[in-house]
Order: C-alpha cells, then structure tokens, then sequence
C-alpha cells in the first residue's frame, strides 16, 4: 500500500452541506476534552510519583497475561513499591474484549476487601478500556450491565459522576485509548461491536513511552498503525459540529461533535506521522524514531476521533469484526478467533476498491486534505 498526503491551500467548506441531518438551530461552538498527555522516552518510572502525590494506597493494575511478564509491568510495580503503593494485580484482560470479560473485570473489582484510590493501565486498547469499564461500573453499579452502553444495544445512560483517577500506559500504537472516554467491546448477546461513551472515562493521565512499544511485533504495528489512519481520516472528513443542533446546556455537547477546527489539527498531524513512518515502524523493530512517531500520532488520533467522531470504516468494520469465526494470527499470543481492530477496520474501507484490480484512488477530499491508497507489494 502506498500513501500519498497533500496539503492544499483552501480550507474545508461546507462540503457536507448535503448531509444536514438535523433541523432547528445548529451548533456554534465546539470544544476539547482530552486526557492530560505525558510523553518521553522511560516515563513509565514516574507512575509511582504521580500516585504518591494523590496519597493513593492502594491501586488496581490491569494488564493482560502475556504482558505480565514484560518489563514494562516490571517498571510500573518497582515504581509503585518504591512509592510506598500497593498493587493489585488483575492480568485476565481479553484482548478484544467482551460483555463477559467486562463483568469478570468488574467482579474482580467488587470482591476487593479494600478501598482502591487509583487505576493504572499497562496494556493495548482492550485493556484500558477494560479498566475504563470496571472503574465505572465499581463505583455506580448499574441495574443492568446495559444501562450505560450506547444505544441501540443499551440505553446510553450518562455516567452519574467522578471516577477513580486512572492512568493509562498504552503498549501499543493503534487505539488512542489513552487519550478517549470511549470503551468498546464486542457484545455476545447481540453479536455486534459497542461500546460506553462519556467524557468521565477519560484516564487522567496518559504515559505515553516509546519503550513500551520496543516488543511490538510488526503485524500487530501494522494493524494498529492503519487503526490511527483510520481514525484521523474519519475524524477530519466528519460531519462538521456545526451541523449538530444546538444543545440545551453546554454539559450536553456530545463527545463526538464532529469535525472541527481544533480536533482537524490533531487529526492532521496523525495523517502526517502516520503517511512518514508506519512503514518504517513496521519494516525495522529497531527503528526507535518510527516506533516513537507513531505512538504519538496514535495519541494525536485519539485526541482528534476523540472529540470529533468516526464514521463509515468503523462503522463498518463493527458487523464483520462480530461474524468473524475463522481467522487466527500467530503474532497475538491467544490463539483464538478474532480479528485485530486495525485490519477489520481496513477491510472496511478497502471493501470500496474498484473491481478487477483496477488501480483506485481511494479518495478523501475536503478542502484542507486530499489522501490517496494504491496497491503495491509493500505494507
């Protein structure tokens, strides 16, 4: 796959006008809600400060079983005793995870015998929102597990309030989850893909760490890399936020307002880094600047989707990741059915592709941005 990103000198009008999905007063204004960001090389170390300025005790780490023993589980427990901080370790996280895994992790909550101050979050997307989940649903236990998942498949009940702070110390370059409030899961009743949406889901904190990423295999950096494509192309060629009416108080803006001047600057830039180093990041484990870019354009993705929104690639991918029953990948470490977010998300958009082979562009045009996909033999 070759990418090609070029700049153009008007901006985005009003391209979407014929999309005016709502009547009445539109929206005039549009905001930034994101998780505080801290980034550099060997910042992991600092968790055990950060907490220790809270007067956190006692605290939950979730993480999966095979980054257990990684060292970068090791960095975060010898900084949280170093600080004088218990941890509470729950390593059962399902990558792709699901209602069931979510109420294990909550259960796992709920049968702690003391009070837990903090959060901390080592792991891929499937684990910081799994501990999104079990800190919301510890603290205001609903009486459905569906009551707080989005519509249609739940009711879409607000969250009623503050939560436990959690940091976030993301392994993986694909999901921006550090920076979201959003946590999706895969929804075995209904078969389908969901997902909780409020801005208290929100880490706290996100300690974003190049070495964390030093073992990501080069599937999984691929996959996850077209994840942060993905999000910062559907986030700046969504519906503008001045096409969503006007709220009734500021507190009820959505999280997903539609694209807008200050998420556009995030998404770009994850455009940019993403179109300058995925192929490096996933050609050469070794290459430390690449893995270091695209680490941060999947935060600066996450801060643009996060507040902006995604559309028809994600859209689309949630029905074929939920009848997925066949594919397994050698470079996730539970062999099992699924497919990783970032690829389904790419058979999603490239379900698009003219017929016969035909060289496509795949195009995306909005004023600002112009973004073309051709086949290679290259990633």
């Amino acid at each position: 796959m070759m990418l090609g990103i070029r700049t153009c000198a008007t901006r985005r009008t009003v391209a979407n006008s014929q999309h005016r999905l709502f009547s009445g007063r539109k929206d005039v204004a549009c905001e930034l809600a994101a998780s505080s960001i801290r980034f550099g090389a060997g910042v992991t170390a600092e968790i055990g400060l950060d907490l220790k300025e809270l007067k956190a005790r006692n605290v939950v780490m979730f993480t999966d079983s095979h980054l257990r023993d990684l060292p970068v589980v090791h960095t975060v427990l010898d900084s949280l005793a170093d600080n004088g901080i218990r941890a509470h370790v729950y390593d059962q996280v399902r990558v792709e995870p699901n209602d069931i895994s979510f109420q294990h992790a909550i259960a796992y909550m709920n049968g702690l015998a003391t009070d837990v101050d903090a959060i901390v979050a080592v792991g891929g997307g499937s684990v910081i929102d799994t501990a999104k989940i079990a800190n919301l649903y510890s603290m205001f236990p609903p009486s459905d597990f569906y009551d707080y998942v989005n519509p249609p498949v739940g009711k879409g009940i607000p969250v009623p309030g503050a939560l436990r702070p959690l940091f976030a110390i993301p392994t993986t370059a694909g999901t921006g989850s550090e920076t979201t409030g959003v946590a999706i899961f895969d929804d075995t009743r209904t078969k389908s893909k969901t997902g909780v949406a409020h801005r208290r889901l929100k880490p706290t904190l996100g300690i974003v760490d190049p070495l964390n990423t030093a073992t990501l295999p080069p599937n999984v950096a691929k996959y996850s890399g077209f994840d942060v494509l993905c999000h910062a192309i559907e986030s700046f060629t969504a519906i503008p936020f001045t096409e969503r009416p006007y709220p009734s108080t500021p507190n009820h803006r959505p999280a997903y307002q539609g694209s807008n001047p200050i998420s556009d600057i995030w998404s770009l830039h994850a455009l940019q880094q993403t179109n300058k180093f995925l192929r490096r990041a996933v050609r050469d484990v070794s290459d430390v600047e690449a893995r270091s870019a695209m680490l941060l354009a999947s935060t600066a993705a996450g801060i643009g989707f996060g507040n902006a929104g995604v559309h028809l690639c994600h859209g689309m991918s949630y029905p074929i990741a939920s009848q997925v029953r066949w594919l397994t990948k050698h470079d996730w470490y539970n062999v099992r059915m699924f497919v990783p977010t970032g690829q389904v998300v790419r058979a999603a958009w490239l379900r698009c592709r003219p017929p016969n082979g035909a060289p496509w562009p795949l195009s995306c045009r909005h004023g600002a941005c112009s973004i073309s996909f051709h086949r290679s033999g290259k990633p």
